[in-house]
């Protein structure tokens, strides 16, 4: 390969992209599903799975892993370190916030059912059936989570307002701070899953207003699966109850070891906090330990105005190439992702258009990764794709276009 081919088009230091090999092999458009694990991540892996194997892991060193990722996290997105909890994933996330809820027989959750994950669906069909509440849905609207529909739904039975900051399928941004307001008019608490913006669009709870959010570290945050954090804001978790409680949730005073005697007369811990099960983690906050680092030093806002621009430049190209994208010209509807086809014309990761099919065959078959969701074409950047990502996967879509 020579060197006019190597060059990479990016704002971000060649110490940034070096990180990510991963990014040379290909064009890795697949954040949506899986960011890329840094390389400082991995070496922080190896180090912990080589003190394992050896059996000296320090576990005082673990909790400090623990609470160094708590901090970075929280600072990422504007919280205090008490207003987080350890999870594994989004749908646990969410899921203990909406059981946690002081719910009354006859109060409502707004949301979107037509563009949420189904993970944020079932905690609420299942609080019906338990606590008889009402699943008030809210339509889509032409792709888009419609922030004056959810306001529109809402009444003084509202108790949440659910959506997500970003939907997976078609990855159109939703308005959140206007929902969060007025949420905050009506005393509802508003509940995000920011798994598809945490770590590449820049997130500010107080300026969006959210109450509860919910995220893992596999996509924007370049960690691993299994590992993930919950945000509720203090003023809200002191007024939850956890449906379930083990040790790290109970307060038993500064000095306390983790194995310390249990009492029936506890006090929950502050925040969040109170919100934490059990052991955690640990190679999971040992890789996110490394990638939260890494999003902080760059910065979220130079994040998300080098996607910005790349996704802007791949849906003007495929638009010019007459490929239905998903939303039209590009807008501020687009953050990391862009998708091609119709939406819901196929299963979770299928789609029902040959056409799509095929485009989607020629582009894998060529060393781009990108995933199909709800029948259509879905590509999303992160900090190490580049300007030459976008053109040759125009290129390669213009070649298709002229053999077909």
């Amino acid at each position: 390969m020579d060197d006019v081919t190597m060059i990479r088009t990016s704002p971000f230091s060649d110490d940034v992209l070096e990180q990510f090999p991963g990014a040379e092999q290909g064009v890795y458009l697949n954040s949506c599903a899986r960011g890329l694990l840094p390389l400082a991540a991995k070496e922080a892996l190896e180090a912990y799975l080589e003190g394992r194997v050896l059996g000296n892991t320090d576990k005082a060193a673990a909790f400090e892993t623990v609470e160094r990722v708590r901090g970075n996290f929280a600072a990422l997105i504007n919280a205090e370190a008490d207003e987080i909890a350890l999870t594994k994933n989004v749908s646990e996330g969410l899921s203990v916030l909406a059981a946690a809820l002081p719910w009354q027989a006859g109060d409502n959750v707004v949301v979107c059912l037509d563009l949420e994950h189904p993970n944020n669906m079932y905690p609420w069909f299942n609080l019906r059936e338990r606590e008889g509440i009402e699943v008030r849905a809210v339509p889509a609207e032409g792709g888009h989570i419609s922030a004056d529909a959810m306001v529109g739904a809402m009444d003084e039975r509202t108790r949440c307002v659910t959506l997500s900051s970003v939907s997976f399928s078609p990855g159109f941004r939703t308005d959140v701070a206007a929902v969060g307001a007025a949420c905050r008019e009506h005393g509802a608490f508003l509940l995000v899953d920011a798994v598809q913006s945490v770590g590449i669009l820049d997130t500010d709870v107080e300026v969006l207003g959210i109450d509860g959010l919910a995220v893992s570290t596999q996509k924007g945050l370049l960690g691993l699966y299994g590992f993930g954090f919950l945000y509720c804001r203090n003023a809200w978790a002191e007024r939850m109850t956890p449906v379930s409680l083990a040790r790290f949730g109970v307060d038993l005073g500064a000095g306390a070891h983790e194995a310390a005697k249990g009492s029936d007369q506890y006090a929950l811990m502050p925040g969040a906090r109170r919100f934490d099960l059990g052991n955690y983690n640990y190679p999971g906050a040992v890789a996110c330990d490394q990638s939260l680092q890494l999003l902080r030093s760059v910065g979220t806002p130079a994040i998300e105005a080098h996607v910005g621009g790349l996704s802007h430049r791949l849906a003007a190209g495929l638009l010019d190439l007459g490929l239905p994208v998903a939303g039209g010209e590009p807008g501020p509807h687009l953050g990391s992702i862009v998708s091609v086809g119709a939406f819901g014309e196929g299963g979770h990761d299928s789609t029902d258009d040959p056409r799509i099919a095929a485009l989607y065959e020629h582009l894998s078959a060529n060393d781009v990764t990108l995933t199909i969701r709800q029948g259509m074409l879905r590509m999303a950047f992160h900090l190490y794709n580049t300007q030459e990502d976008v053109d040759q996967v125009v290129e390669l879509c213009a070649g298709w276009l002229r053999a077909n």
